[in-house]
Formats: C-alpha cells, sequence, structure tokens
C-alpha cells in the first residue's frame, strides 16, 4: 500500500524552510534568480492558480516553455496541483513532436505564444485542449496567461498528497531508434531517483548546477543545488557556445554539471586550445551516448585532479543503472574498448538488478530466473528497480515488447546489447534494433566501429546493414575529421585501402569489405551524440549501387 505525502514536489517545501534566501534557479543571460523560498510561492500561486483555471488531480498538461524560471516554476507547480505535466523536446521535428501531443491527449496547454499558434494550425492534434495558457507574451492569442494564473493563485496553496503510485509526468522518449514514446513517471520513481543520485554521486545540498538538459534542472533544484541555467540552444548541444559555458562555471564557481558527450567535446576542445581550466567543478555526469576514452583523457589538464567524471547508463525509461568514473575507464576498460570488447558502463548502482537475456525481438510476457545468461554471454540488457518505470501511456504494443511481468512488478527490456563480466560491470554493445545480421552471425554497432575509429583521420564510423535480415552485408560508413579529403578520389582510395586492412586485423570485422563516407551523420535532438544508423541504412543503400563514396 503506497504511503501518503509522496509528491515529488515537498522536497521544495523543505529547502525553502531550511534554506530560504538561497538561490534555487539562476539566469544569467536574462539576470533573474529566484530563491528556494520564492520559488516555492511562485511555484504555490501557479498550483493554485490552476486549479481555479480547471486543472488538477490526474489532468494531463502540455508544457511548451523555454528552460528558464516560468519552465521550473510551472514543472513544480503542476507536480503540487496532482497534475501531470507532458514534456516534449521540441527539436524532435513537427511530425514527431505533433504525434506526441495526439498520443497524450493533454487536458490543459502551457506554452509560448508560438507553440500556441502551432496548437490553432494543427488543431486536430491538439483536440483534447481545453485550457489554454500563455508564457509570455500572448499576441493576439486567446486564453489566460501564466502572469494571470500567477495572480490569481494563493502562495500559501497546500500541495495535493499523492502516493508512490500515482502519476507524476509523462516525459516522451528522444525517438533516436524509433517513434518517440511517453514514458509515465510516478512519484514515487522520482523521489527515489532523487535518493539515488544523491546517494550514487555524493551530491551534496547547497551545490552550484549547470543542467545543460531540462529535466536535470528540475533534479538540481530537488537535490538542493542551484541550477544555473546556461544561454545556450538546447535542442543543439553539439553546437554550444564553449565560451559561454566557460564563462557561466567560472563566474558562478559551478560544481556540478549533467552534459551529452558532444557538449563537453565542444567544450573541452576549446578549453584546451585556449588554455581554459575550469576548477570549481567537483562533479561532472556525462551522458545520453557512448563516451569515448579519448575525451575523458582531455580533461586531464583542464579539472582539478579531485574532480569526478562519471559516465551513467540509462534511458528515459530508468536512470540511472549503472555508472562508472573517468579513471575506472582509462585505467581499465578502454583500451578494451578499442579491440571492440564494447562500451564499459560500470556495475549496477544500488536497488537495481541488471540480467542479460537471449536477444529475441517477440515479447516475453512473464519472467523466468532462467532467463538470465551468465557472464560474459551477450544478449539484451533487462533491469529491475524502484524507479524503472512500469509503462509508456497509450503504448499497448510498445509495453508488450519492452516489459516483462515480474510479481507485481515489472523488469524492462533496455533494447540494448551488452555481457556482464565476472567483476560485475556492463559492457554496452549497442542498440540491439541496429544489430546487422549476416549469414555469419550478428555483428554489433559499438564492437565493430571501435576498430576503424582507432584510425587517426576518423572521427566516428557507423556500422550498417544492406540486404534481408539474416544474410546482410554489413557496411561501415565513415565520418572523417577533415572533409576535404573526400574530394580527392586518390586519398579517398588510400582511406578505404587503410581502413579495410584495419578491419582485417580483427575476427568480428574481418567481413566487412565495404566502406562508404558520409559528410556528416544525423544524430538525435537530445545529446547531438546518438547515431541515426537506420537513416545512414537508407543512405547506404542509395549508394550500393556507386560502390565507395
Amino acid at each position: 500500500m503506497s504511503h501518503p505525502d509522496q509528491n515529488i514536489a515537498r522536497a521544495l517545501a523543505q529547502l525553502a524552510g531550511s534554506d530560504s534566501e538561497s538561490p534555487a534557479v539562476v539566469v544569467p543571460s536574462r539576470n533573474q534568480t529566484l530563491t528556494f523560498a520564492e520559488l516555492e510561492a511562485d511555484s504555490n500561486r501557479i498550483a493554485s492558480g490552476l486549479a481555479a483555471a480547471g486543472l488538477g488531480r490526474g489532468d494531463r498538461v502540455l508544457v511548451l516553455v523555454p528552460f528558464g524560471l516560468d519552465f521550473v516554476s510551472t514543472a513544480f507547480g503542476l507536480f503540487k496541483a496532482g497534475a501531470i505535466p507532458v514534456l516534449i523536446d521540441p527539436g524532435m521535428g513537427r511530425t514527431h513532436l505533433l504525434q506526441c501531443v495526439l498520443e497524450s491527449q493533454p487536458k490543459g496547454m502551457i506554452a509560448i505564444a508560438r507553440a500556441h499558434m502551432a496548437r490553432w494550425i494543427f488543431s486536430r492534434f491538439f483536440r483534447t485542449v481545453q485550457v489554454r495558457i500563455t508564457a509570455g507574451s500572448r499576441w493576439f492569442l486567446g486564453g489566460s496567461s501564466l502572469d494571470a494564473i500567477r495572480r490569481a493563485g494563493d502562495p500559501g496553496f497546500v500541495p495535493a498528497q499523492v502516493g508512490a503510485d500515482t502519476p507524476a509526468a509523462i516525459l516522451f522518449t528522444s525517438g533516436s531508434t524509433g517513434p518517440p514514446k511517453g514514458v509515465l513517471y510516478t512519484h514515487g520513481a522520482f523521489c527515489r531517483q532523487v535518493e539515488i543520485l544523491r546517494d550514487v554521486f555524493g551530491v551534496q545540498k547547497g551545490e552550484v548546477d549547470l543542467p545543460t538538459f531540462p529535466l536535470f534542472g528540475l533534479f538540481s533544484v530537488g537535490l538542493g543545488m542551484t541550477a544555473v541555467i546556461p544561454d545556450m540552444d538546447f535542442t543543439r548541444p553539439a553546437q554550444v557556445n564553449p565560451e559561454r559555458i566557460v564563462r557561466t562555471v567560472r563566474q558562478y564557481r559551478v560544481t556540478n554539471s549533467f552534459g551529452s558527450p558532444a557538449l563537453w567535446d565542444t567544450v573541452s576542445r576549446h578549453c584546451r586550445e585556449q588554455g581554459e581550466t575550469l576548477p570549481s567543478l567537483r562533479r561532472i555526469l556525462m551522458a545520453g551516448a557512448p563516451v569515448p576514452g579519448s575525451l575523458l583523457e582531455r580533461f586531464e589538464s583542464i579539472v582539478d585532479r579531485e574532480c569526478r567524471i562519471h559516465t551513467p547508463y540509462g534511458a528515459t525509461e530508468a536512470l540511472p543503472v549503472a555508472s562508472i568514473e573517468r579513471k575506472e575507464i582509462l585505467g581499465e576498460t578502454w583500451e578494451r574498448s578499442r579491440t571492440g570488447q564494447g562500451i564499459c558502463v560500470g556495475k549496477a548502482v544500488r536497488g537495481m538488478e541488471v540480467s542479460i537475456i537471449p536477444l529475441s525481438d517477440p515479447p516475453i510476457d512473464q519472467w523466468d530466473d532462467s532467463l538470465a545468461m551468465k557472464p560474459g554471454e551477450v544478449g539484451e540488457i533487462v533491469v529491475k528497480g524502484p524507479w524503472v518505470t512500469r509503462e509508456y501511456f497509450n503504448r499497448d504494443e510498445a509495453n508488450r515488447l519492452a516489459k516483462i511481468k515480474d510479481g507485481d512488478t515489472v523488469r524492462h527490456r533496455m533494447g540494448d546489447v551488452g555481457r556482464i563480466d565476472d567483476l560485475g560491470r556492463i559492457w554496452f554493445y549497442g542498440r540491439k534494433s541496429q544489430r546487422v545480421l549476416t549469414a555469419q552471425g550478428p555483428r554489433f554497432t559499438l564492437p565493430c566501429e571501435a576498430i576503424f575509429n582507432r584510425h587517426p583521420e576518423v572521427k566516428r564510423s557507423a556500422l550498417v546493414g544492406l540486404g534481408q535480415p539474416g544474410n546482410q552485408e554489413p557496411v561501415i560508413v565513415i565520418e572523417l575529421r577533415n572533409r576535404g579529403i573526400l574530394t580527392s578520389a586518390k586519398e579517398k582510395s588510400r582511406l578505404t585501402r587503410e581502413l579495410l586492412a584495419l578491419g582485417g586485423q580483427f575476427p568480428h570485422t574481418a567481413m566487412i569489405a565495404r566502406v562508404l563516407f558520409h559528410p556528416s551523420f544525423p544524430v538525435d535532438v537530445r545529446h547531438n551524440a546518438k547515431i541515426f544508423r537506420e537513416r545512414l541504412a537508407e543512405w547506404a543503400g542509395e549508394q550500393s549501387s556507386t560502390g565507395p563514396t
């Protein structure tokens, strides 16, 4: 039976009592700051005003507000009201975004004017929206404004008491390996996530965080950190202005930051080139895609010796699952990764159970311990834990494919391939859906790509398959560091020979006989680091009649 008072927003009230004058959110680009006491009162006003506007317990509310004070206050206001914020990456593209709106069936919509214009133009996707609230300038649009909601609200609002299993939010996946899916989070899962993040990474109240992904800004506040919101386009982290990041870290003495490998690659290159350091950082969480050792090595001269760089493994459906620190990667696992043994993502965090099961695509209705494979065997990664989400919203088929019933709980199929070594560490081999099924057996993306990434002129590579599964031809697609080489047929031929010779040195890549060159890989919008291999496979198919390009 669920205990009362599991509302994730209760942490904010506690912080407002003990650290009332400490800044909770800072937006340097707008010269804005909210203390924990001010954020508590502001989110109470929003919660109360939303209730007066007809939005409350159990109502789904689409939130399309830029990462800033309004976003943080609105999210906590919705939690307090017992409503369910629906969060969608706006950069995923119009088609995906509209489909996500249609699936989530929101009753309310809190958004900037431009998003409300889209609601008016594509009205059939928003037909369930009854309450319309505009953040910022309202233009000629109807409905209410977020400021009016605030004015109508009560700063002493008493948050809704909810149980651990009460729905708290719907967070959509990035859609990097298929259509985006709405992950249904409960208040209990969020509370356990906050606890485990504090426990695993040693986060202390009073630290200063630079969250480069909006959802982690909410975790920052919940953990008692000051969230300093960077001046950047959050849908394009790879294109971040590194000078702004460095300036913000140094000015606010940032101690913690979460970001994608693509963002930290840009920032670390800038620091090395300009001789910049980030001495205040105690901790960096780098996630969203595999993190190469070459990137971690770059930080030796950038951060303090005591700074810990963690590469947590997980997904929207389950985060964190496991974690490993930079020194263990560079000292023990990276050289094995470079020879095609997968990427080590560390041991499962406390409270998380990780198993490897045989690779298969059909649903598995019931868990049986006999499904678990032995250490060293390669299969699909399956997880179980208190913060593992139980279902997708309005996606019955996705639930059948990804969830395995286990008593009164579920195990989640990560859709990832990997193994567990004798020390209990998890080695990640890539996405199950992106494996190449050849007549000689499956070939996995990361172990194969690691071999070709050893070439000094390769920025990154992608393994794709051509033909029917079971008889696919493995093809390696290359993105070079210097695209100019592609204009020379002689250089292209030299590189092709060298790459095939490199692949021929390892048994799992020896059968790869075709190399294609692509000018710039398509990547996901959330982290700018996950490669869209499905798109590259289509492109490679189009090139197949003309040979290497």
